[in-house]
């Protein structure tokens, strides 16, 4: 089959397209699926700039999201059968044996949810990771409810603009940052009440502005570094604050924190995967199914900035390195 490899880490250049064996089931519980498309995301480009996270398995083909549909199943795979359209997260970390940057993908069965029958492959294939990791951070770490105001930061980025729906569909109000006209439209389009041009203006101020001086009840920080110590300050005491990225203790301190007795929570969707955790990995496939649903029911979209042919995966780097891309990329396979 054809796929993009990683041989070795560096520029986006190291990604070439080339023929290597199709996958094989060897568990009875897997699944082969025939990839008609890759989401790209920002672990992928991290990957492949400084090693995987299994360098003793290189080449490695990357890629974390994937859609496409159903070719075999293992015996023991009572959800899906031949012919079902599926989407994913599942591999594109380094091990071998996985990554969607490819025509061919065997995947566990707890991993995959069916495809929303509304939606396209290009975009089911964009979906995953943002969903999961916005769900897990605003549900399950945030405990979001109705009626609560909260802060997402970078509301037009790819975790950013699902994070901005799925707040709204648990019936809270948001408001969220951007750095210019044209996202605060989308972030309005995509149901936000409040964007914050962080650019010309404090969005702690702003946010404090926004809720009356108390603050909000769940700040979700995407961004990292001074952002993240800077948000201390728009939650409100006993609130809420959770971060995607590593507090750099060189960026801030936690004494506002501290002094709001803030409950801080850290979201990594990959841990499931890394550490081979069956019930939070049947868990994610649950949080896929119903996003599923939601997208039927016209509750959720995916903003596509961009779609490129599979030999192209290098492009589609440069482009999320740039820094300045909206909603998400795929390669169409």
């Amino acid at each position: 089959m054809k796929a993009v490899l990683m041989t070795t880490p560096g520029e986006p250049e190291v990604l070439q397209l080339q023929d290597v064996p199709e996958p094989e089931i060897h568990n009875d519980t897997e699944i082969l699926v025939r990839l008609h498309a890759a989401g790209i995301n920002p672990i992928d480009t991290k990957l492949r700039h400084r090693g995987t996270f299994y360098p003793d398995q290189m080449p490695a083909i990357l890629g974390c999201d994937g859609a496409g549909v159903v070719e075999a199943v293992g015996s023991a795979v009572q959800g899906f059968q031949v012919g079902d359209e599926v989407y994913f997260c599942a591999g594109g970390l380094g091990k071998a044996g996985t990554g969607n940057y490819a025509e061919w993908a065997v995947v566990e069965e707890r991993l995959v949810a069916h495809k929303p029958k509304s939606v396209s492959f290009t975009e089911a294939a964009a979906a995953p990771l943002v969903l999961i990791t916005a769900w897990e951070a605003l549900y399950d770490r945030g405990r979001l409810a109705a009626g609560q105001r909260v802060l997402i930061h970078a509301g037009a980025g790819g975790v950013g603009h699902v994070a901005i729906q799925l707040a709204k569909i648990k019936g809270a109000e948001v408001c969220t940052t951007v750095g210019s006209q044209e996202k605060a439209r989308l972030v309005r389009q995509l149901g936000a009440d409040y964007p914050i041009l962080y650019k010309q203006t404090d969005f702690v101020q702003e946010a404090l502005d926004w809720t009356g001086g108390e603050g909000v009840d769940l700040a979700f920080d995407t961004v990292g570094g001074k952002t993240f110590f800077d948000s201390c300050g728009a939650v409100r005491v006993y609130g809420d604050l959770v971060t995607l990225l590593e507090p750099d203790s060189s960026q801030g301190n936690l004494k506002i924190a501290r002094s709001r007795n803030l409950r801080i929570s850290l979201e990594l969707m990959l841990t499931p995967l890394l550490q081979d955790i069956v019930a939070a990995q049947q868990h994610q496939g649950e949080i896929l199914q119903q996003c599923a649903n939601f997208m039927d029911e016209g509750k959720l979209k995916i903003h596509l900035s961009q779609t490129l042919p599979l030999k192209d995966a290098a492009t589609a780097h440069t482009a999320i390195e740039s820094g300045s891309t909206t909603g998400k990329i795929v390669l169409e396979i």
